[in-house]
């Protein structure tokens, strides 16, 4: 019998009512509300897609489905019903037997929810094994059958590596692989997809609606990413300032979305750069091999012309050798073979050979801001050390030039002496270009820099990114898995493979048809609003046998 699409499944019982839901967090020395009063019912095996833009309590909303608020914040209101269980009735010992059992969380960032320490297939069975859901051995096995569903590579022996042994997509699987493991009634996917390119992320959406099928699992998935919402959900929800503008069935909603803010949601990313042509190269990475610990390459002669004043996008799956490139180019990797041209001239291969105003010319801005600022230090510190470090800047010329950084990324001296914890995602990211910005460099390498931020927040980020290339003629190397940020800001493009370069050229000619195999399938693999979109695609693939490489 063929399986019914996701928006047609039968409804099962209810299984979480909430109701008045009303939470709040403190800050400057008082609380503030964060959600106000929202409702939400979610079926046993529906799935329910949360969105919103940054701030819009999303995140919030889907911890407090399992009774649960992060430090800083409480639940003041509203009732948590959760298959007939109060859940603001029950102690922290009888929430924790309900939660990594029965409610489970697959978080957004996985390199922050692993222990280094520790074997992905330990962590992946510790929940099941700790609440006597199964024994070690069996847990292990029916693990493993989950990453073999999940595309891992070698799904039998991949869970005895470290997490720092496998990739960001990987290791997203692992995590959704860790969630599923207990069979629970209820997953909450919170943009378990950002970290992952877009062949990888068909895939794992693919078999993550597979696994909410096959046992039932009702789920509610936050995200951002319209497109990938329209996959998922059966309902969709649109929270804005912590309240509710708008919920429907899915395709109802994808179609005719009833209220004004939702319709704008509906169309951000119009944004387009006309290309521009330079031969005048500031940066070469030239015929470069490396390899972590000279066992494996991972980069095999790798050439990339970047030009002056330009952005160059480099593309490609999840391990397919984008960030080791940088690596290389910032000296955090020395190659085996070939070397980095910098203005025609070799730049020392290690980082610590390099001089300070070899340091200077070439910054790069990182895709997790959160982990990228230390959270003890304020803006001021943050903006001011490259100004002490690079420019010598002190006293009143060092707050001047702070001030001024500031604007340029369009706040103001009001966030000097916030922590990075009172900043919204968006205001986070805008600190790390101004951070960048603060050496004065020539090229900023720019690692999936708005791929965690929601799609109206990355428009402003892009634009800002773009404004600021027009005024002092920077040069970015835009690392990024996002094919409509690809169109939004590149000039030129570079396709990798497996370690490879597979093709380069300006964005209009590797855009158009015919495309190189890699290429379509990568162009293929960008979601669409259309919620039919990924059963299409994947029996279309099936009867061509085209897929991934996998094993990213």
């Amino acid at each position: 019998m063929a399986k019914k699409q996701h928006g047609e499944r039968n409804k099962g019982d209810l299984l979480l009512d909430m109701r008045d839901i009303r939470i709040e967090g403190f800050s400057d020395e008082k609380w503030h509300p964060i959600i106000k009063g929202v409702d939400l019912k979610l079926h046993r095996g529906e799935v329910m897609g949360l969105i919103g833009e940054s701030g819009a309590g999303k995140s919030t909303l889907g911890k407090a489905a399992m009774g649960y608020t992060q430090p800083g914040c409480r639940i003041t209101g509203g009732s948590i019903l959760f298959d007939g269980i109060d859940l603001r009735a029950l102690s922290d010992r009888e929430l924790r037997r309900l939660n990594g059992s029965r409610m489970t969380y697959v978080a957004q960032s996985a390199a922050a929810s692993f222990n280094p320490a520790h074997r992905l297939i330990e962590q992946c069975v510790e929940a099941t094994v700790d609440h006597g859901l199964k024994p070690d051995s069996d847990a292990k096995a029916d693990v493993r059958k989950l990453f073999r569903s999940l595309q891992l590579p070698d799904p039998d022996n991949i869970g005895q590596r470290y997490p720092h042994q496998v990739s960001g997509g990987q290791l997203q699987r692992a995590m959704t692989a860790m969630a599923m493991s207990p069979r629970p009634d209820l997953i909450i996917f919170d943009e378990p997809t950002t970290a992952l390119d877009v062949t990888t992320q068909v895939e794992v959406l693919s078999a993550m609606r597979d696994i909410v099928q096959q046992f039932n699992t009702a789920a509610i998935y936050i995200t951002h990413d319209l497109a990938v919402v329209a996959q998922m959900a059966d309902v969709i929800k649109v929270l804005r300032y912590g309240e509710t503008v708008e919920d429907a069935p899915a395709r109802e909603m994808l179609k005719h979305p009833k209220m004004p803010y939702t319709r704008s949601l509906w169309a951000v990313r119009s944004l387009e750069k006309p290309e521009e042509r330079s031969d005048d190269i500031v940066l070469r990475v030239n015929g470069v091999d490396a390899s972590y610990g000279g066992v494996v390459k991972v980069l095999q002669d790798v050439t990339i012309d970047v030009p002056r004043g330009s952005t160059v996008a480099v593309v490609g799956e999840s391990g397919s050798g984008k960030s080791t490139t940088a690596r290389v180019i910032t000296g955090l990797l020395p190659p085996m073979k070939g070397n980095v041209l910098f203005n025609g001239e070799p730049l020392p291969l290690a980082l610590k050979d390099r001089n300070k105003d070899q340091l200077r010319r070439i910054q790069m801005i990182y895709q997790m801001a959160d982990t990228a600022m230390n959270p003890r230090h304020t803006v001021r510190d943050i903006i001011g050390r490259p100004l002490e470090f690079y420019l010598g800047l002190s006293g009143k010329a060092l707050d001047a030039r702070i001030s001024e950084l500031l604007k340029m990324i369009e706040l103001d001296d009001s966030f000097m002496e916030r922590l990075p914890g009172e900043l919204s995602g968006g205001q986070k990211q805008r600190i790390c270009i101004a951070r960048a910005l603060a050496a004065e460099p020539e090229v900023i390498i720019c690692d999936e820099v708005t791929s965690a931020l929601d799609q109206i927040v990355q428009e402003g980020i892009l634009k800002l990114l773009l404004r600021l290339q027009n005024e002092f003629n920077i040069t970015y190397l835009f690392i990024t898995h996002d094919i409509a940020t690809v169109k939004a800001i590149s000039d030129q493009i570079v396709v990798m493979f497996q370690g490879k370069v597979v093709e380069q050229g300006m964005k209009s000619e590797i855009l158009e048809p015919p495309y190189p195999d890699y290429t379509q399938l990568l162009l293929s693999s960008v979601p669409e609003m259309d919620p039919d979109w990924l059963t299409h695609l994947l029996a279309e693939r099936e009867k061509t046998g085209a897929m991934s490489s996998s094993g990213n």
